[in-house]
């Protein structure tokens, strides 16, 4: 009786200091704001929208918040940014602090990786006050003159945004071609640059992806262009250089619309691909690298729920697959001159428990990597059946960790005894490795370096747990931490999590993490349905009709990191960018007293719309990801748990929304428009900001360190809600 009464007291004791707290925090919140005008929350007005389907009828009155030229949807966008401004003002300095520190952590003068491929070494380097990279070449050795292939620093000069990408280098070595985006929409222009002269040839490729692949005249070129409104990867162009964009060739037009296409080179560079590719189905042309203007030949035609994808060596594809029912994929191969599913041979057969997630191919070995029961090994297997084994480096990298990511590396080359490949950890920093395939000598090529002099990676502590979901399922979470936080229910904890596509967000380490667990958090990361983390069943169980399991097993994990004393609701924070962005949404209606503050970042809100808007980019190629609304029974699925339409008139967490204006993957009205309804029901005093970057698109800034100081936001909008403020 006595250990009950002192139990209870104990609880008491904790709601009152629990209480005081927060009492405590709006004081200092009120104390910064009151010398503010702005006091009150933008209301946006209401406009009736009637959306009407399957006899169903929802309305929507801050729809007209998608006209983005409108003036009066950009006065809004701004109010709301004062606003934000205004609630984390006390935060300023603090946010400028932990800029700094992220900052200071980063090594400014660095360099990638060498990489060799057709008598060139090719080195990124990163220069001191530098945001952008500069892309170099080095002749045959590294100890040759350096060749500078653009500087990215020169040309962003008169930007807000300046993004390069998919840099190409022409056969002949003589040529480069590259993607410029200036708004951040993810719409290149191509350019070329003559490599002998340093000039730009006349060439000009607008409205496209940013990937070129030469074939072996130096001369053609073949590009991948985007539908105007959709944004859809729907045609590959064959392009003649010094021609104009207006005589460019149509060699491939992808008409359904729930595909997307692209065009690449083969490892071995004698053929080039052209993928095309669905959630449920994928198909491939290939064509001799030799003979550009000759038509593409397929594999093997498309069929619902058969996927693929294939790498060339010798007379063979090797193709990775998930036919015959192989759920988790298995590795076939077939001879070139005879590609269709009727002559596949296992090479690697279909196993239960074993994802095959990633394949290479070198001269004497082929690299497969493998998941099982969430992690990630790396598989080395000889053309002549002699070798057969596991990469085991435990001398250096721990592989018995359960919270470690590893992943084959980038290598270009087949004639090659070398495999790259590269390993970290939730408390330990990337690092790049050359694995001799002849010898079984290893080399660390880099490890990240983590500046500042305080690092010590035995000052962080990390573990996997598995909580149990409404339906059984266990859920592994991985838990990082400072080995002199103490777990107890004042602990902040901020759980992250996604659960989309069949994305893994492997552990792996964070510099910038570390200002959040050197001030008492906790970092822990669902490993939630919806991704692969456990195979491909487990991203099965997490989509269309299935997609609730996501959110349930998020809201799962947040409760058994309460129960096993690792921190509270009070103390308990979630984060979640795009469609976990969705999932953030998703756990707020269902669970909105769990959780203390959430960080919903370009989050996809708005669901049933966007799915019934086939005009705009990545809804055709996404019902069989989320189920195609303009069917009965997947309307009314997706309704029961799209956040927008869920709203209850309740207290919501602090929330704090980030979008960007130019956003093409999850437009910048779904945040705009969600923020606008939450306060229409959002009950008490907690916090509800929306910051929209006026510059940017869905990944933020394009200079490396201008990004941080978003993160930096988020991070000082965590610690207000702690009490910390330094």
């Amino acid at each position: 009786m006595f250990y009950g009464n002192k139990i209870s007291g104990l609880k008491n004791m904790s709601r009152i200091k629990n209480n005081m707290r927060k009492i405590i925090i709006l004081s200092i919140i009120l104390l910064y704001s009151c010398n503010n005008m702005n006091l009150t929350p933008p209301i946006a007005k209401k406009i009736e929208k009637k959306l009407e389907i399957h006899d169903d009828v929802r309305i929507d009155n801050y729809y007209w918040l998608n006209q983005r030229e409108n003036q009066e949807v950009i006065s809004y966008l701004d109010e709301e940014n004062k606003y934000k401004e205004s609630k984390l003002k006390s935060t300023k300095t603090f946010q400028n602090n932990l800029f700094k520190e992220m900052k200071s952590r980063i090594k400014e003068d660095d360099n990638s990786v060498p990489y060799f491929l057709n008598d060139y070494w090719y080195i990124t380097k990163y220069e001191k006050n530098k945001e952008y990279p500069i892309y170099t070449r080095k002749y045959m050795n590294l100890e040759a003159e350096e060749e500078i292939l653009i500087d990215v620093n020169e040309l962003a000069k008169d930007f807000d945004y300046y993004q390069v990408s998919g840099i190409s280098i022409s056969p002949d070595n003589k040529k480069m071609a590259f993607g410029v985006d200036t708004l951040s929409r993810r719409i290149y222009t191509i350019k070329v640059k003559d490599l002998s002269t340093g000039k730009m040839y006349p060439d000009k490729i607008d409205g496209v992806n940013s990937y070129t692949t030469w074939a072996l005249d130096s001369k053609t070129m073949f590009y991948t262009g985007k539908d105007e409104q959709t944004l859809r990867s729907d045609k590959i162009f064959r392009h003649s250089l010094g021609e104009s964009q207006d005589d460019d060739t149509l060699v491939y037009e992808e008409k359904d619309e729930t595909f997307s296409t692209s065009v690449y080179p083969s490892k071995s560079r004698e053929y080039i691909m052209i993928g095309s590719s669905s959630t449920m189905a994928t198909e491939y042309r290939f064509l001799s690298s030799k003979t550009p203007l000759e038509p593409f030949k397929i594999i093997q035609k498309r069929e619902r729920g058969l996927e693929y994808s294939p790498s060339h060596v010798g007379d063979m594809f090797y193709i990775s697959t998930n036919i015959d029912k192989s759920t988790n994929f298995k590795l076939v191969k077939t001879p070139i001159t005879s590609t269709e599913k009727s002559n596949w041979k296992d090479v690697i057969p279909h196993r239960e428990d074993v994802l095959i997630e990633d394949t290479d191919f070198f001269n004497d070995f082929m690299v497969i990597g493998e998941r099982s029961n969430g992690l990630l090994k790396i598989r080395i297997k000889s053309w002549d059946g002699k070798e057969d084994y596991y990469l085991d480096l435990s001398s250096q990298f721990d592989f018995e960790s359960e919270t470690y990511s590893a992943s084959i590396g980038y290598n270009p080359n087949f004639q090659t005894n070398f495999l790259r490949y590269s390993y970290t950890s939730l408390t330990t920093p990337y690092s790049v490795i050359d694995y001799n395939l002849i010898t079984k000598y290893e080399e660390v090529q880099k490890h990240q370096e983590v500046l500042g002099g305080s690092f010590n990676s035995k000052n962080y502590t990390s573990e996997r747990v598995f909580a149990t979901a409404h339906d059984g399922v266990q859920i592994p979470i991985s838990i990082v931490k400072h080995i002199d936080t103490e777990l107890n229910s004042d602990t902040p904890l901020l759980q992250y999590g996604y659960g989309s596509y069949g994305y893994t967000r492997d552990p792996s380490f964070s510099s910038t993490r570390l200002s959040l667990l050197d001030r008492g958090f906790v970092f822990a990361i669902a490993h939630v349905r919806g991704g692969e983390y456990l195979g491909r069943p487990w991203y099965e169980n997490g989509r269309m009709l299935s997609k609730k399991n996501t959110f349930k097993d998020f809201i799962s994990s947040s409760k058994f990191l309460i129960e096993k004393g690792y921190t509270s609701s009070d103390h308990l924070y979630a984060e979640g960018g795009s469609a976990g962005g969705l999932l953030m949404g998703a756990i707020m209606n269902m669970a909105p007293d769990l959780y203390n503050g959430v960080i919903a970042a370009v989050p996809f809100v708005d669901v049933i719309t966007t799915m019934l808007d086939d005009t705009i980019p990545l809804t055709s190629g996404e019902w069989d990801e989320w189920g195609n609304p303009k069917d009965k029974e997947y309307y009314e699925y997706i309704k029961s748990y799209s956040p927008y339409d869920n709203l209850l008139e309740t207290e919501y967490p602090n929330t704090l929304v980030t979008t960007g204006l130019h956003d093409s993957q999850v437009q910048y009205w779904e945040p705009a428009k969600w923020v606008a309804k939450l306060r229409q029901y959002h009950k008490g005093d907690n916090l509800i900001l929306l910051h929209t970057n006026m510059d940017t698109g869905h990944s933020g800034s394009s200079g490396r360190f201008e990004a941080l100081r978003e993160v930096a936001m988020e991070y000082a909008f965590l610690f207000m809600l702690e009490g910390i403020t330094k």
